[in-house]
Order: structure tokens, then C-alpha cells, then sequence
């Protein structure tokens, strides 16, 4: 059976909702904080995601985001769709990821699935995508990120799951996280000093 526009939708929908909890009440320090030794960072992780979903659901489609994005400009410094300046806030920055949603369901309106667009930086053989294609390669794309997302905000305050209240993480009452992170810890250790 084949799939529809609509579950499509639903599922990058489903996302965006999870993307934009793991930020609820977090202050600004701890929304820009680098987490990782490459720098990744809540609100820079949703500006890139506002970024792409804007071009891969507007320009691909002839639909361009309306906007200028400077971090896309030639000569423009590596990453800086990734971090918030300190001129941004984060509410612009949060702003701009729902705008880039209603986009992209802007172009789902009037793009069907086995529409074709054109992404010029993807190779010559895989650069006129349908809209299929492209909704596959944003749910890949934004759940990544979400992942990222989650562990991160895992190390700012312990908040776990997709959603706050996650049910498919065990609670305090299901489980002493304490003591199952040790025998997670001890089984790598002794399976380190076996050899593996």
C-alpha cells in the first residue's frame, strides 16, 4: 500500500512538536551552551534545521525561502548556521523554525509526492528529487537532529524522551538510573579488560 502525503506530513509534523519541547523552559545560557567538543548546542541545532527545511521545502520546489540566510553566502563562516549569535534571540531563532514549517506545508498544498524539484548541491543523477524523496531525507534529517537534541538536553538538566513525560522512557519508579548506569558501566569495563 502506498503511502500518502499526509502521513508524510504527520510524521515531519510529529518531529518539529519534538524538536521545539526539547528547548521549553530552558534560560539562554543553557538554550546556546555548547554540549560537545564540536560545539553542538540546542537553539543552533533548530536554526539549521530552520535553514534546511526552509531551502529543501521552498527553493527545491521554486519556492524560495523569503528571507536572506547569511550563513548560506559565499564566503560565509563554517557553521555559523549552527550557533545563534548573540544579536539573535531565541525567540527569533524559535520563531524562524515554525515560519520554515509553514513553508514547507505551504508547499505541500501544491507539490505532489511524485513532483520533482531541484537540489543543485545533491549529485547530477539524485538532483531532481520528488517531493517524496525530499520529505524522506527531512524526517531522516530532523530526527537525527532530535536525537542530538535529547542527549543534550539530557546533560543540561536529565530531561529524557522525545517529550517531557515521555512514557517509553521508565521512570524513577521503574528504575534506579543510578544503579543501572553502573552495571552498564561495569559491563564495559569488564568487557574491555576480556578483550571484547
Amino acid at each position: 500500500m502506498a503511502e500518502s502525503k499526509a502521513e508524510h506530513i504527520a510524521a515531519l509534523e510529529k518531529l518539529n512538536r519534538a524538536v521545539l519541547s526539547k528547548l521549553d523552559g530552558l534560560g539562554e545560557y543553557d538554550l546556546r551552551r555548547p554540549m560537545t567538543p564540536t560545539g553542538s548546542n540546542l537553539l543552533g541545532i533548530v536554526k539549521h534545521l530552520a535553514a534546511v527545511q526552509g531551502g529543501y521545502f521552498g527553493d527545491t520546489f521554486g519556492r524560495p525561502w523569503p528571507e536572506p540566510q547569511a550563513w548560506f553566502d559565499e564566503g560565509a563562516e563554517v557553521n555559523a548556521d549552527m550557533f545563534a549569535t548573540a544579536e539573535e534571540t531565541s525567540d527569533g531563532v524559535l520563531d524562524f523554525y515554525r515560519r520554515s514549517w509553514t513553508h514547507a506545508n505551504e508547499t505541500f498544498a501544491v507539490t505532489d509526492l511524485d513532483d520533482t524539484g531541484n537540489v543543485p548541491w545533491w549529485p547530477a543523477e539524485q538532483g531532481q528529487p520528488t517531493l517524496r524523496t525530499i520529505m524522506l531525507h527531512m524526517t531522516v534529517e530532523t530526527a537525527r537532529h532530535a536525537g542530538h537534541l535529547d542527549i543534550i538536553r539530557e546533560l543540561i538538566d536529565g530531561q529524557r524522551g522525545r517529550f517531557p513525560d515521555d512514557a517509553s522512557i521508565p521512570g524513577a519508579d521503574e528504575i534506579d538510573w543510578q544503579a543501572y548506569v553502573a552495571k552498564v558501566d561495569a559491563a564495559a569495563r569488564a568487557a574491555a579488560a576480556s578483550g571484547g
